[in-house]
Protein backbone atom coordinates (compact mmCIF):
# COMPACT_ATOMS: atom_id res chain seq x y z
CA UNK A 1 0.00 0.00 0.00
CA UNK A 2 2.60 2.46 0.00
CA UNK A 3 2.12 3.55 -3.51
CA UNK A 4 -1.06 5.15 -2.16
CA UNK A 5 0.13 7.54 0.41
CA UNK A 6 -2.67 9.41 2.44
CA UNK A 7 -2.80 12.20 -0.35
CA UNK A 8 -3.33 9.73 -3.36
CA UNK A 9 -5.70 7.95 -1.07
CA UNK A 10 -7.60 11.46 -0.18
CA UNK A 11 -7.91 12.48 -4.11
CA UNK A 12 -8.88 9.03 -4.57
CA UNK A 13 -11.40 8.95 -2.30
CA UNK A 14 -12.72 12.34 -3.43
CA UNK A 15 -13.41 10.43 -7.25
CA UNK A 16 -14.66 7.78 -6.41
CA UNK A 17 -18.25 8.59 -6.47
CA UNK A 18 -18.16 10.71 -9.73
CA UNK A 19 -20.71 9.37 -11.72
CA UNK A 20 -18.84 11.04 -14.86
CA UNK A 21 -18.12 8.40 -17.61
CA UNK A 22 -14.71 10.20 -18.56
CA UNK A 23 -13.84 10.08 -14.40
CA UNK A 24 -14.67 6.34 -14.46
CA UNK A 25 -13.34 5.01 -17.03
CA UNK A 26 -10.07 6.38 -15.73
CA UNK A 27 -10.14 5.56 -12.86
CA UNK A 28 -10.49 2.01 -14.08
CA UNK A 29 -7.33 2.26 -16.16
CA UNK A 30 -5.52 3.84 -12.65
CA UNK A 31 -6.87 0.91 -10.49
CA UNK A 32 -6.06 -2.40 -13.45
CA UNK A 33 -2.37 -0.61 -13.57
CA UNK A 34 -2.39 -0.62 -9.61
CA UNK A 35 -3.57 -4.03 -9.79
CA UNK A 36 -3.45 -6.07 -6.63
CA UNK A 37 -2.23 -2.61 -4.25
CA UNK A 38 -5.89 -1.21 -5.53
CA UNK A 39 -7.81 -4.25 -4.32
CA UNK A 40 -7.04 -3.70 -0.65
CA UNK A 41 -7.87 0.18 -0.75
CA UNK A 42 -11.12 -0.45 -2.77
CA UNK A 43 -12.18 -3.18 -0.24
CA UNK A 44 -11.60 -1.03 3.05
CA UNK A 45 -13.74 1.62 1.37
CA UNK A 46 -16.47 -1.09 0.56
CA UNK A 47 -16.59 -2.08 4.06
CA UNK A 48 -16.14 1.59 5.66
CA UNK A 49 -18.75 3.93 7.13
CA UNK A 50 -19.76 5.43 4.02
CA UNK A 51 -21.90 3.44 2.61
CA UNK A 52 -22.20 5.66 -0.69
CA UNK A 53 -18.81 5.33 -1.29
CA UNK A 54 -18.66 1.83 -0.43
CA UNK A 55 -21.24 1.19 -3.09
CA UNK A 56 -19.02 2.69 -5.98
CA UNK A 57 -16.06 0.64 -4.24
CA UNK A 58 -18.09 -2.69 -4.28
CA UNK A 59 -18.51 -1.61 -8.28
CA UNK A 60 -14.82 -0.91 -9.01
CA UNK A 61 -14.09 -4.24 -7.42
CA UNK A 62 -16.64 -6.05 -9.64
CA UNK A 63 -15.01 -4.09 -12.86
CA UNK A 64 -12.14 -5.24 -12.08
CA UNK A 65 -12.40 -8.67 -11.62
CA UNK A 66 -10.94 -7.90 -7.88
CA UNK A 67 -14.07 -8.52 -6.65
CA UNK A 68 -15.00 -11.98 -4.36
CA UNK A 69 -18.24 -12.03 -3.05
CA UNK A 70 -18.21 -14.31 -0.23
CA UNK A 71 -14.69 -12.87 0.68
CA UNK A 72 -16.30 -9.89 0.93
CA UNK A 73 -19.17 -10.77 2.70
CA UNK A 74 -16.68 -12.21 5.36
CA UNK A 75 -14.76 -9.26 5.22
CA UNK A 76 -17.62 -7.33 6.09
CA UNK A 77 -19.14 -9.65 9.06
CA UNK A 78 -15.66 -9.62 10.33
CA UNK A 79 -15.23 -5.54 10.23
CA UNK A 80 -18.25 -5.39 12.92
CA UNK A 81 -19.07 -2.13 11.21
CA UNK A 82 -22.89 -3.09 10.67
CA UNK A 83 -24.46 -1.03 8.39
CA UNK A 84 -28.01 -2.47 7.35
CA UNK A 85 -28.22 -1.54 3.38
CA UNK A 86 -24.62 -2.39 3.01
CA UNK A 87 -24.86 -5.38 4.69
CA UNK A 88 -28.21 -6.81 2.52
CA UNK A 89 -26.60 -6.03 -1.13
CA UNK A 90 -23.04 -7.77 0.16
CA UNK A 91 -25.26 -10.79 1.04
CA UNK A 92 -27.12 -11.20 -1.87
CA UNK A 93 -24.11 -11.06 -3.71
CA UNK A 94 -22.69 -14.11 -2.71
CA UNK A 95 -25.58 -15.71 -4.29
CA UNK A 96 -25.65 -13.25 -7.02
CA UNK A 97 -22.27 -11.61 -7.97
CA UNK A 98 -23.21 -9.35 -10.73
CA UNK A 99 -25.85 -8.12 -8.88
CA UNK A 100 -27.12 -4.10 -10.04
CA UNK A 101 -26.17 -2.81 -6.77
CA UNK A 102 -27.20 0.69 -8.73
CA UNK A 103 -30.48 -0.84 -9.54
CA UNK A 104 -31.32 -2.11 -6.29
CA UNK A 105 -30.71 1.46 -4.96
CA UNK A 106 -32.51 3.39 -7.80
CA UNK A 107 -35.50 1.29 -6.77
CA UNK A 108 -34.92 2.04 -2.86
CA UNK A 109 -34.76 5.60 -4.27
CA UNK A 110 -37.71 5.94 -6.28
CA UNK A 111 -39.72 4.88 -3.54
CA UNK A 112 -38.77 6.97 -0.99
CA UNK A 113 -38.79 9.99 -3.50
CA UNK A 114 -42.89 8.86 -4.17
CA UNK A 115 -43.47 8.90 -0.90
CA UNK A 116 -42.13 12.41 -0.25
CA UNK A 117 -44.50 13.59 -2.87
CA UNK A 118 -47.20 12.20 -1.17
CA UNK A 119 -46.56 13.42 2.23
CA UNK A 120 -48.69 16.06 3.73
CA UNK A 121 -47.19 18.33 6.04
CA UNK A 122 -47.68 18.12 8.99
CA UNK A 123 -48.35 14.58 9.86
CA UNK A 124 -48.21 11.45 12.15
CA UNK A 125 -45.27 9.14 11.88
CA UNK A 126 -48.41 6.34 11.86
CA UNK A 127 -50.06 8.64 8.73
CA UNK A 128 -46.17 8.40 6.89
CA UNK A 129 -46.61 4.58 7.31
CA UNK A 130 -49.80 4.53 5.46
CA UNK A 131 -48.45 6.70 2.71
CA UNK A 132 -45.15 4.22 2.85
CA UNK A 133 -47.36 0.88 2.66
CA UNK A 134 -49.47 2.76 -0.81
CA UNK A 135 -46.05 2.83 -2.18
CA UNK A 136 -44.83 0.05 -1.78
CA UNK A 137 -47.58 -2.77 -1.21
CA UNK A 138 -49.85 -0.97 -3.55
CA UNK A 139 -48.58 1.05 -6.19
CA UNK A 140 -44.92 -0.82 -6.57
CA UNK A 141 -46.88 -4.34 -5.50
CA UNK A 142 -44.73 -5.90 -3.17
CA UNK A 143 -46.55 -8.98 -0.72
CA UNK A 144 -45.47 -11.53 1.19
CA UNK A 145 -44.70 -14.44 -0.97
CA UNK A 146 -47.20 -17.25 1.27
CA UNK A 147 -47.34 -19.63 -1.43
CA UNK A 148 -43.46 -20.46 -1.76
CA UNK A 149 -42.53 -19.18 1.65
CA UNK A 150 -39.54 -21.75 1.78
CA UNK A 151 -37.81 -20.22 -1.82
CA UNK A 152 -34.47 -18.71 -1.03
CA UNK A 153 -35.52 -15.85 -3.54
CA UNK A 154 -37.63 -14.37 -0.82
CA UNK A 155 -35.23 -14.06 1.26
CA UNK A 156 -32.39 -11.76 -1.20
CA UNK A 157 -32.46 -7.97 -1.24
CA UNK A 158 -32.14 -7.94 -4.85
CA UNK A 159 -34.56 -10.53 -5.74
CA UNK A 160 -37.22 -9.53 -3.26
CA UNK A 161 -37.42 -5.66 -5.24
CA UNK A 162 -37.12 -7.54 -8.77
CA UNK A 163 -39.58 -10.05 -7.95
CA UNK A 164 -41.57 -7.76 -5.77
CA UNK A 165 -42.63 -10.50 -3.06
CA UNK A 166 -40.32 -12.14 0.00
CA UNK A 167 -40.21 -13.18 3.27
CA UNK A 168 -41.14 -10.96 6.26
CA UNK A 169 -37.22 -10.27 7.26
CA UNK A 170 -37.02 -9.34 3.51
CA UNK A 171 -39.80 -7.13 3.10
CA UNK A 172 -38.70 -5.05 6.80
CA UNK A 173 -35.51 -4.46 4.86
CA UNK A 174 -37.11 -2.65 1.69
CA UNK A 175 -39.19 -0.78 4.53
CA UNK A 176 -36.71 0.24 6.60
CA UNK A 177 -34.25 0.87 3.40
CA UNK A 178 -37.03 3.47 1.89
CA UNK A 179 -37.80 5.23 5.51
CA UNK A 180 -34.53 5.40 6.41
CA UNK A 181 -34.05 7.92 3.15
CA UNK A 182 -36.69 9.68 3.83
CA UNK A 183 -35.08 10.32 7.39
CA UNK A 184 -38.00 8.30 9.51
CA UNK A 185 -36.63 6.14 12.81
CA UNK A 186 -37.40 2.56 12.77
CA UNK A 187 -36.20 -0.58 13.90
CA UNK A 188 -35.95 -4.00 13.01
CA UNK A 189 -38.03 -6.23 15.18
CA UNK A 190 -37.43 -9.93 15.29
CA UNK A 191 -40.53 -11.96 17.60
CA UNK A 192 -40.06 -15.92 17.04
CA UNK A 193 -41.22 -17.49 13.73
CA UNK A 194 -42.58 -13.44 12.16
CA UNK A 195 -40.65 -10.14 12.03
CA UNK A 196 -41.96 -6.62 11.80
CA UNK A 197 -40.51 -2.81 11.56
CA UNK A 198 -41.24 -0.99 15.08
CA UNK A 199 -41.81 2.47 15.82
CA UNK A 200 -40.59 3.51 19.36
CA UNK A 201 -41.65 7.48 18.61
CA UNK A 202 -42.32 8.22 22.41
CA UNK A 203 -45.59 6.92 23.65
CA UNK A 204 -46.92 5.76 20.40
CA UNK A 205 -45.02 2.51 20.25
CA UNK A 206 -46.63 0.20 17.22
CA UNK A 207 -45.75 -2.11 14.31
CA UNK A 208 -45.60 -2.63 10.90
CA UNK A 209 -46.80 -5.93 9.61
CA UNK A 210 -44.91 -6.17 6.05
CA UNK A 211 -46.26 -9.59 5.28
CA UNK A 212 -49.50 -8.02 5.42
CA UNK A 213 -49.70 -5.06 3.63
CA UNK A 214 -48.17 -2.97 6.21
CA UNK A 215 -50.58 -3.67 8.81
CA UNK A 216 -50.41 -1.63 11.95
CA UNK A 217 -50.17 -3.33 15.28
CA UNK A 218 -50.40 -2.11 19.00
CA UNK A 219 -47.91 -4.08 20.79
CA UNK A 220 -50.93 -6.48 22.85
CA UNK A 221 -52.25 -7.67 19.28
CA UNK A 222 -48.61 -8.23 18.60
CA UNK A 223 -48.24 -10.70 20.93
CA UNK A 224 -51.82 -12.15 20.65
CA UNK A 225 -51.01 -12.38 17.26
CA UNK A 226 -48.30 -14.49 17.95
CA UNK A 227 -49.69 -17.13 20.41
CA UNK A 228 -52.81 -17.13 18.10
CA UNK A 229 -49.83 -19.29 15.78
CA UNK A 230 -49.59 -21.45 18.60
CA UNK A 231 -45.88 -19.47 19.82
CA UNK A 232 -44.77 -18.27 23.47
CA UNK A 233 -43.97 -14.72 23.09
CA UNK A 234 -42.39 -12.34 25.64
CA UNK A 235 -42.95 -8.59 25.78
CA UNK A 236 -38.84 -8.35 25.68
CA UNK A 237 -39.02 -10.19 22.08
CA UNK A 238 -40.87 -6.72 20.83
CA UNK A 239 -37.32 -4.78 21.77
CA UNK A 240 -35.14 -4.03 18.45
CA UNK A 241 -33.32 -6.52 16.90
CA UNK A 242 -29.46 -5.17 16.18
CA UNK A 243 -28.40 -5.00 12.49
CA UNK A 244 -26.04 -8.01 13.25
CA UNK A 245 -29.03 -9.93 14.48
CA UNK A 246 -31.00 -9.23 11.45
CA UNK A 247 -28.65 -10.49 8.94
CA UNK A 248 -27.45 -13.50 11.09
CA UNK A 249 -31.07 -14.31 11.15
CA UNK A 250 -31.41 -13.66 7.79
CA UNK A 251 -28.60 -15.84 6.84
CA UNK A 252 -30.10 -18.85 9.01
CA UNK A 253 -33.11 -18.70 7.21
CA UNK A 254 -31.18 -18.45 3.95
CA UNK A 255 -29.67 -22.10 5.36
CA UNK A 256 -32.71 -23.43 5.86
CA UNK A 257 -34.05 -22.81 2.43
CA UNK A 258 -31.26 -24.20 0.80
CA UNK A 259 -31.01 -26.77 2.80
CA UNK A 260 -34.91 -27.64 2.10
CA UNK A 261 -34.18 -27.56 -1.42
CA UNK A 262 -31.24 -29.81 -1.51
CA UNK A 263 -28.46 -27.08 -2.10
CA UNK A 264 -26.45 -28.02 0.48
CA UNK A 265 -23.37 -26.05 -0.97
CA UNK A 266 -25.12 -23.02 -0.44
CA UNK A 267 -26.98 -24.20 2.90
CA UNK A 268 -23.21 -24.73 4.42
CA UNK A 269 -22.15 -21.10 2.94
CA UNK A 270 -25.21 -19.50 4.78
CA UNK A 271 -24.64 -21.91 7.81
CA UNK A 272 -21.04 -20.34 8.15
CA UNK A 273 -21.66 -17.19 7.68
CA UNK A 274 -24.30 -17.30 11.21
CA UNK A 275 -20.92 -18.92 12.50
CA UNK A 276 -18.75 -15.69 11.54
CA UNK A 277 -21.39 -13.61 13.15
CA UNK A 278 -21.54 -15.44 16.39
CA UNK A 279 -17.58 -15.36 16.36
CA UNK A 280 -16.66 -11.72 15.42
CA UNK A 281 -19.43 -10.74 18.17
CA UNK A 282 -18.10 -13.12 20.94
CA UNK A 283 -14.36 -11.80 19.65
CA UNK A 284 -15.79 -8.49 20.12
CA UNK A 285 -17.48 -8.67 23.72
CA UNK A 286 -14.54 -10.30 25.56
Amino acid sequence: MAILDAARREALLSLLDDRSAAVRQALLAYFAGLGATAAPFLREVAHGRNRVLGRHAAWYLDELKFSDPISEFRGFIRSLNYELETGALLLARTVTPQLDVGRCCYALDSMATRCRELFAEPSSLRDKCRVINRVIFHEWGFRGNAEHYSDPRNSLLDQVINRRKGSPIALSLVYLLVAGRLGLEFEPVGVPGHFFVGSYDGDDVFFVDVFDQGVLRNAPEVLELLRARQLAPKASDLAPMPVREVLSRNCRHLATQYSAGGEMERAKMFASFVEEFEAAYIRNVT
